[in-house]
């Protein structure tokens, strides 16, 4: 009875990728995407600083960059809510968006087979209004068979509590919440990786605030030691 209980709970934990190394992202285990950051879904979001939600989700386009993951960007009726963020376009100049009709992005089939064609069953999403441009595709995707990771801070809703329970709909779903720089940090997994370090650390200067700062005061007394030094 004991062996057929534990083998439950092996092929168990073996379905759960909610915990364990496996849980963890990497540069090669997911793709990003993008959805709705335009000027006509910032007009109306009220649970964070508009500004902070520009410099954010542009912190996440340059940290999927920086690590060379996968980005899909989408708008909603771009006609009339204005094209996606200059600042997140730039990140990916010759990128065209996919513009659409849906509210839900995954009831799109462009969208869902740009996902399929990369490959990778983890997802990464960050999307205004939270509460119907991230939740509506989070779920669905996640019925698909997609372990979903939305970003909070890259993300906002028309009221706190509209961004709020839109996360906990989502997370009783079973995304995973995070942040853009919990997700740098997790990408970046061992400061032995040598290779982003130049821009993720000009990623810190220009986004990450007082992190940015500490970089910066830390590299100033480095090399005032030096100097001291020689």
């Amino acid at each position: 009875m004991s062996g057929k209980l534990e083998g439950k709970r092996n092929a168990s934990m073996q379905t759960f990728t909610k915990v364990g190394l496996d849980a963890l992202l990497t540069p090669e285990n997911c793709v990003l995407l993008l959805i709705d950051h335009q000027p006509f879904q910032l007009a109306n979001v009220n649970s964070h600083d508009p500004t902070i939600v520009i410099n954010n989700v542009t912190a996440l386009a340059k940290t999927a960059k920086a690590y060379g993951i996968p980005t899909i960007l989408t708008t909603v009726n771009e006609e009339r809510g204005g094209v996606i963020f200059k600042q997140v376009q730039a990140v990916f100049p010759d990128q065209k968006t996919i513009n659409r009709t849906f509210i839900n992005c995954w009831e799109d089939r462009r969208v869902v087979e740009a996902v399929k064609k990369i490959g990778r069953r983890k997802l990464v999403m960050a999307a205004l209004w939270t509460e119907m441009c991230l939740a509506m595709p989070a779920i669905h995707a996640m019925g698909d068979g997609y372990d979903v990771y939305v970003v909070t801070d890259a993300s906002g809703g028309v009221s706190r509590e509209a961004h709020d329970m839109a996360i906990r709909r989502m997370v009783a779903a079973g995304a995973q919440p995070i942040t853009w720089l919990g997700l740098a940090g997790e990408l970046q997994r061992d400061w032995a990786r040598t290779e982003p370090l130049g821009e993720v650390a000009q990623l810190f200067i220009d986004h990450a605030g007082a992190t940015g700062s500490v970089f910066l005061w830390e590299t100033q007394l480095l090399g005032a030691s030096q100097d001291k030094g020689a």
